[in-house]
C-alpha cells in the first residue's frame, strides 16, 4: 500500500466536514426558513381582524368551491366525488407552505379538462392514471421547487398564456353543450367533440336545455347584482385626507343591504345548485326516468387514504408503473408547468406590485398533489376565479383555506346524499357561466397596436389547442417563443457609424446591442468583415451592450483580428468589459486591442503607425 496516497486522501475526509457546516450554515438559515414555511412570518402577528376575514373569505370560497368541485369532475371525466377529494387536504397544506394569501387549492377548470384529454383514452382504468398523475406531477413541481427552476414560467409569453387559456376555455365550453343538451358525445379535442355533438343532436332531450339556458341566464344576471349599489357611494380618500362636509355617507343599512347583495351575487354557483337540487328532488319519481339527467349516488364519507396506483390488473395481465408511466407521457411535464402558470397568474392579480416566489408556489404546489394523490384526488393548484373570491371576500391570510377545507369535508360527511338530485345542465352552466370570461378576446386588439409579431405565438397556440391535445399545443406554442427569442439572439442589432476622431481621422463605429454568443458570431463577423472592407478605414467595435460571449465568440475575434492585421487595417474594440476581455483572451488572438476612454482611441488613432499587437490601455 502506498502509504502517500493515504494522506491526501485523510486530509480531503478531513476537510469535507468544515465544507459541509460551512454550506448548511449558508442554506440553513433563518432567512431561508421562512421563506420555506411562511407560516412562521405571518402566524405571530396574526390577530382578530385577520380572523375575521379569513373567516368570511374562507367560508365563501367554500360555497364556490363545492359546486365547482363537482363540475369540475365532469370536465375531467371521473365521478362527481373525486373533485371534493382533491378539495381540503391541499387547502391545509396550503396554509403552512403557501407563499399567497389569495391561492385556494383544488380542481380547476384547466386540470380538469388536461386530465380529462389525457386520461380518457385509457376506459375503466382512467382514474387509475388520474390518480398516478396527481402523484407524479407533484414529485415534478417539488423537484422543480426544490431546484429553483420556478423561472421557467417565464418562457411561457403572454401571447402564448392567452392562446393556451382561451383555447381552454373554448374546449370547455364544447365540453358541457352535452350536459346542456342532455346527449352523450365522445371526443378529446375540439374539433372532435364538435363533430360528435352535431352526430347525435337529434337526441337532444327537451328539458335539459331548457334548466341549462335558465340556469346560464340566471348566473350571469346574479354576477352583475355584485355592481348593484344602494344608497350613496362611499369616497375612497387618500392617507391624511379630510373628508368634505358636504358628502352624504352611506348609512349601515346600505351597507348592510350592499354586502347582502354581493354575497348572494358572490354565492351564485352554491345557491342555484341547491335550487336545482330541490327541483330535482321534486321531480324525481323512483323507477321513472327523471325529464333531465342527474348527477346520480355520490358515495359518503371521507376517501380511503391509500397509496396511488402503481399499478393495476387487467384481463390480459399486470399494467406495471413504466407502462403507466409511459401512457402519461409528456403530461407529467406539462400538468406541473400549467398548475404553475395559474397559480402565478394568480399572485400577480392581487400582489400589489410584491414579488412572487414562483420556486415556493412550486413547492406548495407539489406537496398538496403529493398528499392528494393518497387521498385518490386528480390534480389541481389555485384558480383565478376562486382567488378572484378570496381577494373580494376579504382574505388576509392562507389560514382562510382552514375554513374552506371544514366546509369541503363536512360536505362529503354529510351533504353527499342530496348531490343526487343535482341536473348535470345546472352544474353545465356553472361552468359555462365562469369560462366564458376566460376567452381573452381583449389582448387581440392592444397586441396588434404594440407588436404585431406577437400574435404569431398567441394564434399558433390558440389553434393547435384546438386542434391537437392540449399539452401538444402549449409545447408549440412555447417552442415558437424560443424559436424567436433564438432569432433574436442570432440576429443582434449593429449600428454603424462613420466617425472621425479630434485629430481629423475617420474610422467605422460599429456598436452590437447584445451579447456575443455561438448562434449570433457568424453573423456578427460577416457584417464586421463586410462594411469594414467596403469603408477602408479603422474599426472600432463598441462593446458597451457586450455583457458576455463564449467560446464560438472568442474564436471569430481571434479569426477577426488575424483578418484585420492581413490588411494592416486597426481594429478595437471599446470599452469591453473584463469579464468578456478574459474569454477573448483567453485563446491569445494576436493584434487584440482594447481602448477605455475616448482618449486613448484618439490617441492610438492618430499613432497607429505606431500599433502594437496585443495591447490593453487600462481604464
Amino acid at each position: 500500500i502506498n502509504q502517500n496516497n493515504i494522506q491526501p486522501q485523510k486530509t480531503s475526509i478531513k476537510n469535507f466536514g468544515p465544507w459541509l457546516k460551512e454550506k448548511s450554515s449558508k442554506i440553513f438559515t433563518k432567512k431561508t426558513l421562512y421563506k420555506k414555511i411562511p407560516i412562521i412570518d405571518w402566524l405571530p402577528k396574526y390577530n382578530s381582524a385577520w380572523a375575521v376575514g379569513d373567516l368570511v373569505a374562507g367560508i365563501t370560497v367554500g360555497l364556490t368551491v363545492i359546486p365547482q368541485a363537482l363540475a369540475y369532475s365532469n370536465i375531467a371525466g371521473l365521478p362527481a366525488e373525486y373533485g371534493l377529494y382533491g378539495s381540503f387536504l391541499g387547502c391545509f397544506i396550503y396554509i403552512f407552505l403557501g407563499s399567497c394569501k389569495d391561492i385556494p387549492m383544488g380542481p380547476t377548470a384547466i386540470a380538469s379538462l388536461l386530465t380529462y384529454q389525457i386520461t380518457s383514452g385509457f376506459g375503466e382504468y382512467a382514474l387509475q392514471h388520474a390518480i398516478l398523475l396527481t402523484f407524479l406531477a407533484g414529485i415534478v413541481e417539488l423537484a422543480m421547487g426544490l431546484l429553483g427552476l420556478g423561472f421557467i414560467v417565464d418562457f411561457v409569453s403572454g401571447p402564448v398564456s392567452s392562446g393556451f387559456t382561451s383555447a381552454v376555455a373554448l374546449i370547455i365550453f364544447t365540453s358541457q353543450v352535452k350536459d346542456i343538451l342532455g346527449i352523450v358525445v365522445k371526443g378529446n379535442t375540439f374539433l372532435e367533440i364538435w363533430i360528435s355533438i352535431f352526430d347525435n343532436i337529434h337526441d337532444t332531450t327537451l328539458w335539459d336545455p331548457i334548466m341549462g339556458c335558465v340556469c346560464i341566464v340566471i348566473l350571469l344576471l346574479m354576477r352583475k347584482l355584485a355592481f348593484l349599489k344602494v344608497g350613496p357611494k362611499e369616497p375612497s380618500l387618500m392617507e391624511n385626507e379630510k373628508l368634505p362636509v358636504e358628502v352624504e355617507m352611506p348609512k349601515t343599512w346600505h351597507k348592510a343591504v350592499n354586502k347582502t347583495i354581493w354575497l348572494i351575487s358572490t354565492a351564485r354557483n352554491a345557491i342555484l345548485v341547491i335550487v336545482g337540487g330541490f327541483i330535482g328532488k321534486a321531480v324525481f319519481v323512483e323507477d321513472e326516468t327523471p325529464p333531465f339527467k342527474l348527477i346520480g349516488y355520490v358515495p359518503k364519507g371521507l376517501p380511503d387514504v391509500k397509496f396511488p396506483p402503481f399499478s393495476y390488473e387487467t384481463v390480459n395481465g399486470t399494467v406495471g408503473f413504466g407502462e403507466m408511466v409511459s401512457n402519461l407521457g409528456t403530461a407529467i411535464i406539462v400538468v406541473p408547468l400549467i398548475a404553475l402558470l395559474e397559480n402565478i397568474a394568480i399572485c400577480k392579480a392581487f400582489a400589489d406590485g410584491k414579488p412572487v416566489d414562483a420556486t415556493q408556489e412550486l413547492i406548495a404546489t407539489g406537496i398538496s398533489n403529493i398528499a392528494n394523490s393518497f387521498m385518490q384526488a386528480y390534480p389541481g393548484n389555485g384558480a383565478l376565479s376562486r382567488g378572484a373570491v378570496n381577494n373580494s371576500s376579504g382574505v388576509r391570510t392562507p389560514f382562510g383555506s382552514l375554513y374552506t377545507g371544514i366546509l369541503v369535508i363536512l360536505a362529503l360527511l354529510f351533504f353527499t346524499p342530496y348531490f343526487f338530485y343535482i341536473p348535470k345542465a345546472t352544474l353545465a352552466a356553472v361552468i359555462i357561466a365562469a369560462v366564458i370570461f376566460m376567452v381573452e378576446v381583449k389582448v387581440v386588439k392592444p397586441m396588434w397596436r404594440s407588436k404585431k409579431s406577437d400574435l404569431i405565438p398567441g394564434l399558433a397556440t390558440f389553434i393547435s389547442c384546438l386542434v391537437l391535445p392540449l399539452e401538444f399545443g402549449i409545447i408549440i406554442g412555447v417552442g415558437l417563443n424560443l424559436l424567436f427569442i433564438l432569432y433574436h439572439a442570432a440576429r443582434p442589432k449593429i449600428l454603424l457609424e462613420r466617425l472621425s476622431s479630434r485629430s481629423g481621422i475617420e474610422y467605422l463605429m460599429l456598436t452590437p446591442d447584445r451579447c456575443l454568443i455561438f448562434p449570433s458570431v457568424d453573423y456578427v463577423r460577416k457584417l464586421v468583415t463586410k462594411h469594414s472592407i467596403r469603408q477602408g478605414i479603422p474599426v472600432v467595435i463598441d462593446c458597451s451592450h457586450i455583457y458576455g460571449a463564449d467560446f464560438t465568440a472568442a474564436l471569430v475575434v481571434e479569426s477577426l483580428t488575424v483578418d484585420f492585421a492581413s490588411r494592416d487595417q486597426p481594429l478595437v474594440f471599446y470599452n469591453l468589459k473584463p469579464s468578456v476581455c478574459s474569454v477573448f483572451e483567453g485563446l491569445s488572438p494576436k493584434q487584440f486591442v482594447v481602448v477605455y476612454t475616448q482618449e486613448q482611441l484618439d490617441s492610438l488613432l492618430k499613432e497607429k503607425s505606431t500599433f502594437k499587437p496585443k495591447d490593453i490601455f487600462a481604464a
